[in-house]
């Protein structure tokens, strides 16, 4: 296990120390994205495929460290940050991310012809908070590396263009800047995206991003238990000979998640205690993405094609003109 552990932890090393670099840094991409990028850089030399003796590590990151960190992730949130904006952010929220989500889906496997877990994985990552949404998803139907790190590759090619194309509509659109944070929390990809997004407009569109995002990321816990059950009846009716003595998969890190939630909510922890808290979530979740991006291939990658980014281009479009139309209307602008 420690070996495979041990290649996990220098390449996580390698992702935080690229995202340290002050150029990098400002353009909001987290460590998990270049761990992942340099484990799929280092999983397909020639000489990763003679090494042995790493799977059993690379199965402890992607299973035990992903779901810790996810469970850690809720020390990023209180619900006294839900709670401020009122209703209309709920439903801002719960009416984009399940548009994006039955949408992604119908036209990923229907139309585009992908395979259900690229394409739920896809739309996941548009619709609630990116990176971590992808990982907490194939984390609860078990999907294959390929699959998430494509789904992973979707987000951060359009979070990154969300965090130009924001900024300046903002100019277009002539809102407030209380207003148009909200529309960015609740249609921008990944937190970090969000941030940058908000913070190229101001303070003010930067605070309600964040709650809002944040509002998004409170929402992995129902979409976890609906997507669990009705991942199993799926495989049961579509793969039953693959589905026997399968039960349901119940996604208990996300119960742990919603209680590190409410522990951030009302216990006052120390600073130190509480960034390293946060800090050991990230690089948990950054050490899972380098075990899946280790064990993906890149032909398994090119036979994917261009479709899933297809596809997550049309969510990205979708995400901007549902968002300029629910926003003003739900928030009573």
């Amino acid at each position: 296990m420690w070996k495979g552990l041990g290649v996990c932890a220098l390449l996580t090393a390698g992702g935080f120390a690229l995202a340290d670099i002050p150029v990098i840094q400002q353009s909001g991409i987290s460590p998990l994205v270049f761990a992942l990028l340099l484990a799929m850089l280092a999983g397909n030399m020639p000489w990763a495929r003679k090494a042995g003796g790493l799977e059993q590590g690379l199965k402890f990151a992607t299973r035990w460290l992903l779901r810790g960190g996810i469970v850690l992730f809720g020390f990023s949130i209180t619900l006294g940050q839900i709670l401020a904006l009122g209703p209309g952010v709920v439903a801002l929220d719960v009416i984009v991310m399940s548009t994006i989500l039955v949408l992604g889906y119908q036209l990923g496997t229907r139309v585009f012809r992908l395979d259900a877990e690229t394409a739920l994985l896809t739309s996941a990552g548009s619709a609630i908070c990116g990176a971590a949404a992808i990982l907490a998803t194939e984390a609860t139907i078990r999907s294959k590396p390929a699959a998430t790190s494509m789904a992973v590759a979707t987000v951060v090619l359009f979070g990154s263009l969300a965090m130009l194309v924001y900024p300046a509509l903002y100019s277009v659109l002539g809102w407030d800047q209380s207003l148009y944070g909200v529309y960015i929390g609740a249609t921008v990809h990944e937190v970090a995206q969000v941030v940058a997004a908000g913070d190229a407009i101001g303070a003010d569109a930067l605070a309600n991003a964040v709650i809002v995002k944040l509002v998004r990321v409170m929402l992995l816990v129902p979409f976890l238990l609906i997507v669990g059950q009705w991942w199993l009846k799926r495989v049961k009716t579509e793969q039953p000979q693959y589905a026997s003595g399968q039960g349901l998969t119940i996604p208990w890190f996300a119960f742990g998640f919603g209680a590190m939630v409410i522990v951030n909510s009302t216990i006052a922890l120390p600073a130190m205690a509480h960034d390293t808290l946060v800090l050991g979530g990230q690089v948990a979740l950054a050490m899972a993405m380098a075990a899946l991006g280790y064990e993906t291939r890149i032909d398994k990658l090119r036979s994917l094609g261009f479709k899933p980014f297809l596809l997550a281009l049309i969510l990205f479009v979708v995400l901007i003109v549902e968002g300029m139309l629910l926003t003003p209307l739900l928030m009573g602008a």
